[in-house]
């Protein structure tokens, strides 16, 4: 077993990579950029070294760097975690000729199953069924516009070399082929420094089940069985499952037995993944296709070690040892089932548009001891009074719970979301509580379709509505307003009077809409509130552990709110919500007078203008492309108009809330 290893990446992955490390004596390096300077995975390892600027190109994709830091700091192996250079084959030769081992499979395999389409010819030939479509090495777009055609609509574009949603959209007609084509491959470029597309069938009503397989240098494979990935939002992964509902054992071992050949197909060694498509037909059966193979650690790993007892990274790091494959295919058993969570720093309600901050507030649900299976546990690179920068991805944690049946882990799942408490980034923990209690996924009714099915219920939803989130500002107010007093009975403000009645208004602005709420304080000290239409008594009560407890409107909650910057964020066990106190707002003006500018919703990089001085543009239209968060992101225009002056050019670096061009309102 390898004594010093080095983690190429950072964020949650390379905290899960230290954990196990640590727990096998091995010692760890982490690298960092410069915004990671104070990260936790630099906390989490025994030694750290400096590898460049912020942006991953300047630090964490800089291979020679991370090289020459692990042989300064004696390090044996590497581990390169997912993302950034798990699947680079020039990365994975470098080390072969340094002398030092990589924990992931040979180069050969990376290459091999690195190209979409080339993967799916060698597929073919495995015998490994595949989806009908192009996969040439001729990119002329006239000749992939008649592919599309021939293989016919909806048709999905795929980065021969992407992965993670990154380079990928479905086409629903030939008139929307070329623009989208053009979108795909500037993304790929940004992503991964190719451009190169495959085009598919889009499957209706498919389903996204993956199998994970492991191979050793003695030439041992192994599934440890399969992931449901279906829930997805831009063609990225918010909700897995382990074991697949509905899957049958006839089923399970045709695809077990699938994933292994696609594996042996290209000789592989250490941990790996088969992605593969199901469609689903009418009757209940269904059909697998091939789509690609992650040639390392999946972010959803943790569902599979749920499910198996299994430490997915130990058996990693004794497969890139030598040692052969710990468990053979008989010996491997399901239990029970696990669901992952993917929370992230972004709006649901804004297309997901990634979030930027400082996380002010973050507390998390009590975690079981068991680091390998166990009721709840969190895998996180983040803490609170840490930033989520624009450079790296959105996610902030995984949250993963084990139950003995899905029933069981889904009730788990909310609790303890429920318990997930985020101020100062936008996130979607909301969102992805909705998504448990839709019928489509409470009930196992899954597709990649899901999303947009109950987008009726998902989208703008308001868990507390205004009159608990009204009553939980005043009992914080007043509760804060208590604990300052002095006993004094004359600076009293808890209404107590000797007679009579008297009356307070609280001004609040509730989902974008003002509102006003009335407090009576009744001459025996009794407190009643009248907000949103709703008239009743108001009990209020502080709990340990900075909780409160607010009885309104024949109902008693327990909750916990925290205020920022004339913000009250009330979290309760039905959801969490936001209520503003207008009275402390400062430049509450600055939005309407902004006119006719269009500014940056985060910091990225101007991409494109679809638009010039002097072009009139209707509402909706698209002017221009945002990068940021290595995803692509359209600005479109609020209303019918004329656009004045662009600001900047393509390749622009701009931060957020700059001015990217002015508009004129038409009429």
């Amino acid at each position: 077993m390898f004594k010093k290893i080095l983690i190429a990446n950072r964020g949650e992955i390379a905290c899960r990579v230290a954990a196990t490390a640590r727990r096998m004596a091995v010692r760890t390096v982490a690298v960092y950029s410069d915004s990671d300077a104070n990260a936790n995975h630099v906390r989490a390892c025994d030694e750290a070294v400096h590898v460049g600027g912020s942006a991953p190109k300047d630090s964490y994709l800089r291979w020679e760097k991370i090289l020459e830091a692990a042989k300064a700091t004696g390090a044996e192996a590497v581990h390169p975690g997912y993302g950034f250079l798990s699947e680079n084959e020039a990365f994975a030769q470098a080390c072969a000729a340094a002398g030092i081992a990589f924990i992931g499979p040979p180069p050969s395999a990376i290459k091999a199953m690195g190209l979409k389409a080339e993967s799916k010819q060698l597929m073919e030939k495995a015998g490994v069924p595949l989806v009908p479509g192009y996969h040439g090495h001729d990119q002329d777009p006239a000749l992939l516009q008649r592919e599309a055609d021939r293989i016919g609509y909806p048709v999905l574009i795929k980065a021969s070399a992407g992965g993670g949603g990154k380079g990928m959209r479905a086409v629903e007609k030939a008139a929307d082929f070329a623009a989208a084509l053009a979108s795909c491959q500037r993304e790929a470029v940004n992503s991964f420094g190719d451009d190169a597309v495959l085009i598919e069938k889009y499957v209706q009503r498919p389903r996204h089940i993956e199998i994970q397989v492991f191979g050793d240098t003695q030439g041992n494979c192994v599934y440890l069985f399969e992931r449901d990935c279906s829930v997805q939002r831009r063609h990225q992964k918010v909700l897995e499952e382990a074991p697949a509902p509905g899957m049958t054992e006839a089923m399970r071992a045709e695809m077990g037995a699938a994933a292994v050949a696609a594996a042996r197909a290209v000789n592989y060694v250490g941990a790996g993944t088969v992605e593969f498509i199901v469609e689903q037909r009418d009757g209940g059966e269904m059909n697998f296709f091939f789509m690609e193979m992650n040639t390392r650690l999946q972010v959803e790993h943790p569902v599979t070690e749920a499910i198996t007892g299994l430490d997915l990274v130990e058996w990693q790091l004794r497969v890139a040892s030598g040692e052969p494959l710990p468990l053979r295919q008989d010996q491997l058993q399901i239990h029970g089932h696990a669901i992952e969570a993917r929370i992230c720093a972004e709006n649901p309600d804004k297309n997901f548009l990634p979030a930027t901050g400082t996380l002010h507030v973050y507390r998390k649900p009590a975690q079981h001891t068991a680091f390998q299976r166990g009721d709840v546990r969190i895998d996180d690179g983040v803490r609170e009074g840490g930033e989520i920068s624009p450079f790296y991805d959105s996610m902030i944690a995984k949250l993963i719970v084990h139950g003995a049946t899905r029933a069981e882990a889904l009730a788990r799942l909310d609790t303890a979301l429920a318990q997930v408490h985020i101020v100062g980034v936008q996130t979607n923990v909301q969102f992805l509580r909705g998504i448990l209690a839709t019928d489509s996924f409470a009930h196992a009714k899954l597709d990649t379709a899901l999303i947009e099915r109950e987008r009726a219920v998902l989208f703008d939803r308001e868990p507390l509505g205004l009159p608990l989130a009204a009553a939980a500002s005043v009992a914080r107010t007043l509760l804060d307003e208590r604990a300052m007093q002095d006993g004094d009975p004359f600076s009293r403000r808890d209404g107590w009077r000797s007679l009579g009645v008297t009356a307070r208004v609280f001004a609040f602005e509730f989902r974008g809409e003002p509102q006003t709420a009335t407090l009576r304080y009744l001459h025996d000290g009794a407190l009643t509130l009248d907000v949103g239409g709703v008239s009743g008594a108001l009990e209020i009560g502080r709990l340990p552990e900075g909780r409160i407890e607010v009885s309104f409107n024949g109902a008693r909650h327990t909750l916990d709110v925290y205020e920022r910057q004339a913000t009250a964020h009330v979290f309760a066990a039905e959801g969490a919500t936001r209520i503003v106190t207008i009275d402390r707002l400062a430049h509450a003006g600055d939005a309407q007078a902004e006119g006719g500018r269009l500014t940056a919703p985060m910091p990225g990089k101007v991409v494109s203008f679809s638009v010039k001085a002097g072009d009139k543009v209707s509402r909706g239209q698209a002017l221009a492309v945002m990068e940021a968060m290595k995803m692509e992101h359209t600005i479109a225009a609020p209303a019918d108009g004329m656009v004045e002056e662009l600001m900047f050019a393509p390749g622009d670096q701009v931060t957020e809330g700059a001015e990217l061009l002015r508009m004129a309102k038409a009429g």
